[in-house]
This record gives C-alpha cells, structure tokens and sequence, in this order.
C-alpha cells in the first residue's frame, strides 16, 4: 500500500522541522543481513588466493578452531576445550582430530601437500618455533593473520590475546611485538558495533568487501622467511644470532 502523498510532504516537513530545530535526523533502520564471510572465512579466502589444491592431498589445518578449512583432511588445536583465543565453539566431524602445539607437531618431515594455519601465529609466543614447523610438515600452504589497523579498530580489549601484527612482504613474514598501546585499540566498541551490530551499516560492506586489506594473506610454498621485532629492539630470523636494534637518534625540528 502506497503512503498518501500528504503523509509523505507530512513526513519530509517534520524530518527538516527535527533537523533545523534540534539537529535530528530520522533514518528508516534495517535489520542488518549476516554475511557468510561471518561465520566461514574461506568464504572471501576463495576470492583473493588461488588455493590449488588438487582431490585426495592431504591437508593439514592447523588451529581449526570453530572454522575447519573444508579441504583439510586433518585438524589440529591446542584447546579441546574453551578459550579466550575462540569465539566459536570447537568443530569436531569425521576427520582425523589431533591436540597438539604449532610449535612442536607430532607428524613427519613433508608429510603434507598442503597447510592451512588461519587466525593463529598473532597469538602464539614463539612465531619463529611456529613457523619452522609449519615448513618442517608440510610442501606449501596458507598463512593468514590480521592486520595491526584491524587489530586497532576492533580493539577488542581481551588481555594476552594477540602477541604480533604481521607483514608480509614477497616471501618474507615479519612479526612485530604489539605495544600496550596496540593492543589496547582505539578503547571504544563503535567500529565492533558498526560490523557486527543489529543494524545494517555502511562500513559493513567496506569491510567485507576489503578483506584482503583486513588480513595478511600469505600463501607459501617450500620455505619462507621469517623475521621477529621486539619491543626492546631485538631482531630474530630463523637460523640467525639475535640482534639488538640500536634506536634511531631524535632530530629536533627543523
């Protein structure tokens, strides 16, 4: 049924009367629209990385968590139970489950085709041990973690939750140590409230739609470096002495 032509002036006049005189807008609210990205990140993975995995390869996901990767054959977690490092609860199906660490894993030399870690050396102590291992089981994979402006904006205020923010630059992963300050965010829920809220919202597009700028995609095959900063300036690589940082002097201004 169409509103009457008079209901609508009505209406208009009544939004510029709340506008000019109290500074008010009134807005229609709409229930906002779950993305499947939400609850299945190879959702948008597909869309940005070219997987290749070719039918009977054996596929190890590593920290599977509540969001298995749907071409892997075995699944590895530290926590069988709950955890603050999990939002959802633990998928256990039909494949091969193990509990182990990234950091210490219970298979042979190359005895994948292909791993899968998404969402998990950002919280890790160690990402060097962690990624040694990775290379250690498997011929290639995927590395995905989220990005420091991410991290920032979702401030999402859970102590000892993310370690590191990542970049990845040709076939170099360099983890940085968050500052308190870092991991602290913006202090505020709008932007957490903005995406995931009741009600649809601009940004929400903006952000599903611009994943590979929300997250670190690193596709890897054989090897990979691997670089770690401190925040007391040391610099660590796989196979290398640590190095301590000398800090860049302070110029005053000009």
């Amino acid at each position: 049924m169409k509103t009457p032509v008079f209901l609508s002036e009505a209406g208009r006049a009544l939004q510029r009367w709340l506008m000019e005189h109290a500074g008010l807008r009134i807005e229609r609210a709409r229930p906002r629209t779950k993305r499947p990205e939400e609850g299945h990140r190879y959702t948008y993975q597909q869309r940005h990385v070219d997987f290749d995995i070719p039918p009977g390869a054996r596929v190890l996901d590593i920290g599977s968590g509540g969001d298995p990767s749907p071409h892997a054959t075995v699944l590895v977690d530290r926590y069988p139970g709950r955890t603050h490092h999990r939002a959802a609860a633990l998928v256990r199906d039909d494949r091969q489950f193990v509990e182990a660490d990234v950091a210490n894993l219970p298979f042979p030399d190359k005895s994948f085709d292909f791993v899968y870690c998404s969402h998990v050396l950002e919280h890790v102590p160690d990402p060097l041990a962690a990624c040694r291992e990775i290379m250690r089981v498997g011929h290639r994979g995927y590395i995905e973690t989220p990005t420091r402006a991410k991290d920032i904006l979702f401030a999402w205020q859970v102590p000892d939750m993310h370690k590191w923010h990542v970049v990845a630059i040709a076939n170099h992963l360099c983890f940085f140590e968050l500052s308190p300050r870092e991991s602290a965010g913006v202090r505020s829920k709008v932007w957490q409230k903005a995406i995931f809220g009741r009600w649809q919202h601009p940004l929400q597009d903006l952000f599903f739609d611009n994943q590979d700028l929300f997250n670190v995609m690193f596709p890897w095959r054989e090897r990979f470096q691997t670089h770690l900063f401190l925040l007391d300036g040391t610099q660590r690589s796989l196979g290398t002495t640590p190095v301590k940082c000398a800090p860049l002097p302070c110029t005053q201004g000009a």
